[in-house]
């Protein structure tokens, strides 16, 4: 991968990575199916609403970069779009499943990879998952990354690298958020005093 990918064109290519192993008699797909692909509420996070410009100059700009292909059909006339990851990442199925899995729903654990990729690919355990992290953590370029725990968490969890460095924010703590709220108020009680004055 010489290239980092946009957020819409990970959809974009998480999208027809799905479609093509759940859905393969409707595959490749029209640029219409492509969007209702990346823009569906189950099995996404988050849920986007792109629309057809935004979806076609994504599936454009993964074509100059060799990961779509357009493929025209004798009898229809309408283009159809289909990936290459597995040529162009020399990726098995196992790794294109969590990868699929982390492109379409975000940063995920060994055990949610496992139950959310059972459509694209059947793994056996979990140990199962995590031979295939390590691969894709240990390629040249890493494809994936386990990320440091968050607080509050009990597992660790892994995302791609296809859009570069994984920015994570941390959530704030609870006494944090307590603490602004407070200020907020003493805030807006302020403010009204001041403004009762005005018409005193």
């Amino acid at each position: 991968m010489d290239h980092t990918l946009s957020d819409i064109e990970v959809r974009v290519l998480g999208s027809l990575i799905e479609k093509e192993i759940t859905t393969p008699d409707y595959y490749p797909l029209s640029l219409n199916a492509l969007v209702a692909a990346c823009n569906q509420s189950s099995n996404r996070n988050p849920v986007v609403h792109f629309d057809e410009d935004t979806v076609d100059r994504a599936a454009d700009s993964l074509r100059e970069k060799k990961l779509v292909h357009l493929v025209e059909r004798g009898e229809s006339r309408v283009a159809r779009h289909r990936h290459v990851l597995y040529e162009a990442m020399n990726l098995g199925r196992p790794a294109i499943a969590a990868m699929c899995v982390m492109m379409l729903r975000g940063p995920q654990t060994v055990g949610e990879i496992r139950t959310r990729s059972n459509r694209l690919y059947d793994f056996s355990s979990l140990e199962e998952v995590e031979t295939t992290l390590n691969s894709l953590m240990s390629g040249v370029p890493p494809l994936a990354v386990r990320l440091p725990r968050q607080s509050g968490q009990k597992e660790v969890r892994y995302a791609h690298l296809l859009s570069g460095e994984v920015n994570l924010t941390e959530p704030e703590s609870e006494p944090d958020r307590i603490g602004k709220l407070e200020k907020e108020v003493d805030d807006l009680k302020k403010q009204f005093e001041q403004f009762r004055k005005q018409f005193e």
